[in-house]
């Protein structure tokens, strides 16, 4: 937790590409969030052009076929641990993936301890083995 779920066009990339992408979501993540190595749950979607649709909210941004879309959902985080968070990601895929910062947007979903469960049907938040 969080989880991370990543939204592409298909067939953008290579493999390699993907599994570079991911690992750089989840090193920002370690960083900006302070949370365990072996916190990692990433889901990638991938989008015929036709089922996948981001425009820029009128802020001029031109969207390319590498266009990154990431839903981070998450126990609450600070307002200074999401811009950083922002920043950093930013600035990583554009240096390891070649992503534009234009083509990246970030929603993050915040929820509760209550609202996890990592197996066995136990709250391990809640239950304070977490």
């Amino acid at each position: 937790m969080p989880l991370i779920k990543l939204h592409i066009h298909k067939d953008s990339r290579t493999t390699e590409e993907v599994g570079t992408l991911l690992d750089t979501v989840h090193a920002v993540m370690l960083a900006a969030f302070g949370v365990p190595e072996r916190d990692r749950y990433q889901i990638l979607f991938e989008h015929d052009a036709t089922h996948f649709v981001a425009q820029d909210t009128e802020l001029g941004f031109v969207r390319s076929d590498s266009f990154v879309m990431i839903e981070v959902v998450s126990r609450p985080r600070s307002r200074e641990q999401k811009i950083d968070f922002y920043r950093r990601l930013a600035s990583r895929l554009k240096g390891d993936c070649g992503v534009d910062p234009a083509d990246l947007m970030i929603s993050i979903v915040e929820n509760n301890d209550e609202d996890w469960s990592f197996g066995d049907g136990v709250a391990q938040f809640v239950a304070g083995s977490l």
